[in-house]
């Protein structure tokens, strides 16, 4: 696409996939679920052309990044060690880079500057704000209780279940009901508003072709992986205790 690069770098014992454009100071740009370097690539050209180098990887799980099986290698603490050592190939001089992070993205960018601030320049984060749970108080549990067993991240919890559900209805289906609106219940028997039926309206920021690229590598790689990321929310939540 337009000059972008790939290639696959050997961090925290993993493979990990960028894409990358442009030379300068580095951005490394952070996407959320479900979705891919892809989510970056207008921002990587834009960028790329004003003097800086645009990177997006596939994070830990998704695309062409590798994908442990454990649901357990998923943790806020695996996906930062991921990106500290990513930085450190990236920017092997300084180790310090812009980032930008968007949904599970904002989350992990948050937590690298909480963590490790002298990796990071500038932050820009959307649609996740930073958040410091309670010490005695499990947000998965908060979040059952408020919003119900039909909240995503209540269904997102148990393994094998939801990806069975998205099996019954199709990766194609599933994938443009998350880029087109994102939705937060999903009731057992009736996962999406629209009938299956029904086709689904692109918005005009998202081509088919566009679209497509999400479907084609999420029906290759499953959807267990990055739904993992959901299934540690608790785990995180003990380990983030003393931060």
């Amino acid at each position: 696409m337009e000059g972008i690069g790939h290639r696959m770098i050997k961090v925290n014992g993993i493979n990990i996939h960028v894409a990358e454009k442009g030379e300068g100071p580095v951005i490394l740009f952070l996407h959320g679920f479900p979705e891919l370097w892809y989510s970056w690539r207008h921002q990587i050209l834009a960028l790329s052309s004003m003097g800086y180098r645009a990177v997006a990887p596939d994070l830990r799980g998704y695309g062409d990044s590798d994908a442990p099986d454990s649901v357990e290698s998923y943790t806020c603490f695996h996906i930062i060690g991921d990106l500290v050592e990513l930085i450190d190939v990236l920017d092997p001089d300084v180790g310090k880079v812009f980032v930008v992070g968007h949904d599970w993205g904002a989350y992990m960018a948050w937590l690298l500057c909480l963590f490790r601030p002298d990796k990071v320049k500038a932050l820009v984060n959307l649609s996740v704000p930073f958040i410091r749970f309670d010490r005695e108080i499990n947000p998965v549990g908060v979040w059952k209780a408020v919003y119900g067993d039909d909240y995503y991240i209540s269904r997102f919890q148990e393994y094998g279940e939801i990806e069975g559900e998205f099996a019954e209805v199709g990766v194609e289906r599933v994938v443009k009901e998350y880029l087109c609106d994102f939705p937060v219940l999903l009731p057992k028997g009736k996962l999406f508003k629209r009938p299956l039926d029904e086709p689904i309206t692109l918005p005009s920021w998202l081509s088919e072709e566009e679209a497509n690229y999400y479907v084609t590598v999420f029906q290759k790689t499953g959807f267990t992986c990055p739904i993992n990321y959901y299934r540690n929310l608790g785990r995180n939540w003990e380990l983030l205790g003393p931060w």
